[in-house]
Formats: structure tokens, sequence, C-alpha cells
């Protein structure tokens, strides 16, 4: 028996945000671009759009709605300028407003909302990382708010980040402060899960709470604070001047304010994070950061606006994936073939990811990921 259309989800999809799903003509490019069918996956984007577009039963599937990691490479290449990523989103809110996400994701939204972070950590241990170091206190008097996100306010790995990072920025003479332990998560995660209700509140409470400290500029350390906090931010009130920390320390580089020693002789394969990448645009200053601090910079084969995506994004880092289907596995095989001794990116997520590929595939002794502020770091 044919499928039979139910048109009031379609009107459903497009109510919550996803309207230009009527624009897909079914060209099947989002598909031929995506990564997820050359892992063997049962994710196809034109199907998920087809599905949409009839308000078909199946696409609220766990390894078809929640397959996409939001990297927006189709998107970038979509002919009728469908933005899929705004319907998929517009789908996970329905699915996230009859209380039927993935159980993996549910406790981490319920966490954001309980302990303002997605990593059940307690919120009075956001600024625990500042332990041992002198990181001040954003008061107003400042000119930026450093944001550390949540992966390096509480992962141990991504805690490095932070940490690399103070010292760059002090080494610059950069005026920032911190605000702590009264920081929530940016939302970024929520709103990409389907969770909008919740994201729209957070924000608010965080525009709030920035507002109250005479926050005018911020620093970010994730791509995905600075794509939210910069482009999503804005249309609840939160207008803030936003670069993300390789933008501002490029400049700063460039103005003669940071010395980057030029120390870091290792073999360095740079991957362009998607959210800093393809949805922010910024490729060259990582890379001309990474070339002053010293290292023999080598690219892979899929890189800048083609680069494949690490497997984070649009909360799959708290989902699982079989180990073949792990775009940061496969990153890693091609940077050992490379003879590449680092990995090295500026995102939190990415660092995360390729740190777990590194270990099943049992590679620790040949290569390491770094994020591009360690590199500095160490080059200073």
């Amino acid at each position: 028996m044919p499928a039979t259309p139910f048109l009031e989800v379609t009107e459903a999809i497009a109510l919550m945000g996803g309207e230009t799903i009527h624009k897909c003509m079914q060209c099947g490019l989002c598909s031929a671009l995506c990564p997820w069918p050359a892992v063997d996956s049962p994710f196809r984007t034109r199907q998920l759009m087809k599905m949409g577009q009839l308000g078909l039963e199946g696409f609220e599937s766990d390894d078809i709605l929640y397959a996409c990691t939001t990297c927006k490479l189709c998107v970038n290449n979509c002919p009728r300028e469908v933005d899929i990523i705004g319907v998929v989103r517009a789908m996970r809110a329905m699915i996230a407003d009859a209380g039927a996400a993935p159980q993996s994701l549910r406790a981490i939204m319920g966490s954001i909302h309980s302990k303002g972070n997605p990593w059940s950590e307690d919120r009075e241990n956001r600024e625990a990382w500042t332990e041992g170091l002198e990181v001040p206190r954003f008061d107003g008097s400042q000119e930026y708010f450093l944001s550390v996100c949540c992966t390096s306010a509480y992962d141990p790995r991504a805690i490095e980040i932070a940490k690399a990072l103070v010292k760059v920025l002090d080494a610059a003479g950069v005026s920032y402060g911190i605000i702590g332990n009264e920081e929530s998560c940016c939302g970024e995660t929520l709103r990409k899960m389907g969770d909008e209700e919740q994201f729209m509140g957070l924000v608010e409470k965080n525009v709030n709470l920035f507002n109250d400290k005479g926050v005018k500029k911020i620093i970010t350390t994730s791509p995905h604070c600075y794509n939210t906090f910069s482009t999503e931010y804005p249309e609840f009130g939160g207008e803030y001047e936003v670069v993300h920390y390789t933008q501002l320390l490029k400049d700063l580089m460039d103005e003669g304010k940071l010395s980057v020693g030029g120390g870091f002789d290792k073999k360095v394969i740079y991957h362009d994070p998607c959210y800093l990448g393809r949805h922010s645009e910024v490729f060259e200053q990582p890379r001309e950061l990474l070339a002053a601090s010293g290292a023999e910079v080598s690219e892979f084969e899929r890189n800048k606006g083609m680069a494949l995506c690490c497997g984070g994004g649009g909360g799959r880092l708290w989902m699982e994936a079989e180990p073949e289907q792990r775009f940061s596995t496969h990153k890693v095989r091609e940077a050992v073939e490379s003879g590449a001794e680092v990995v090295a990116t500026c995102c939190p997520y990415c660092v995360n990811m390729f740190a777990d590929s590194i270990k099943t595939e049992n590679v620790d002794e040949k290569l390491e990921v770094k994020d591009l502020a360690e590199i500095l770091a160490e080059s200073l």
C-alpha cells in the first residue's frame, strides 16, 4: 500500500522554522555531498527532505533525523538555497516538543536545564579550570569577556585549551575577564537538538547576565559559541562584538602585539572545524597562525569549504557511532598516512572527537591532536 501524505506535518515543520523545505526539488546533491553514505549509514539527506515534504512517518528515528551533524556542506552547495539545517532543526523541535528526542540527548537537555552545562557537572565547578592561574573576573572594566565554552570548562582534555589560551592572551596583553560560575551554556547544543523553548529561555538569561555585567565584546574558545553569539543572539537582543580567538590572535600578531616564537617544529595537518570554516568562513587566520608557530603544515585531501566534518556537531558529540562510521577515525587514518605528527584544529568538539579516534586506532605514539591555542602557547 502506498504511503499516505500527512501534510499537517509538513505545515508544522514550516511553522517551526523549516519553511524552505518547500524549495527542495530532490536533485540529490545534498546526499551526494554528505559524508554519511560513504560510511554505510542509512541516512540520506534527500530522503529526509522528501519524508518531511510529505509528512511521512520514519524520519524521526535516531539514525535518520539525528544523524545530521549540521556541518553545512549540503547547505552551502544547495542550488535551491534550501536551509537544510533549519529544516532538520524544525523537525527535531517537533520531536522534542513531543518528548521523543533520543534518550542520550534528553539527558544532555536535562543537564543544561539543571546545571547550566551539558556535562552533568556542578555549576560551582565551572571556573575550577582556573586553579593555579591568575584569570581576571570580568567586571566591565576589561575590553573582552572571555567565554570559555562548557567543554573547555569541564572536559579534562579540553581544559588544557582554556589554560593555553589564557597564556597566549596574557602574552599579548589582552584586556579580558571571565564571568565564571554564573555563566551557563550558550545554548547552541540545545537548539541543534531541537529544544527550542529551553534555548530561548537560556539566551534571555544569558543576555541579561551579559548586559548586567557590561559585556560589549566577547572572545570565544569554541566556534559553536562564536556562531551562536554572533548569528543567533542578536535576534534576542544580544548585540555584541564577537570574535573567535583565532581571529583576535591573528590581528594581534599583525599589529606586533603577539610574538610567536616559531619553535613548534613538528609536522602538522590542519582540520577545519565546520562551525569556524563553513559556518563562519574563517579559513586563513588559523593557517597563518600555524605557519607562524614554526610548524610544517599540510592539508587533508578535503579541506576548507569541502572539509570532512569530525562528526561531533548537531548533538552527535553525545551520541554513539559505529567505529567505521566515525568521520574523525577516517581523518586520523589519513593523517597517519600523510606522516603528520599532530592534527591541529581550533574547536574543543573536534579535539574530543580526534582524541577518541586516536585512542581507538591505537596510534597514540604516532599522532596527537592539539588545539591551535596549545600550539601557540608552546611556541611563545
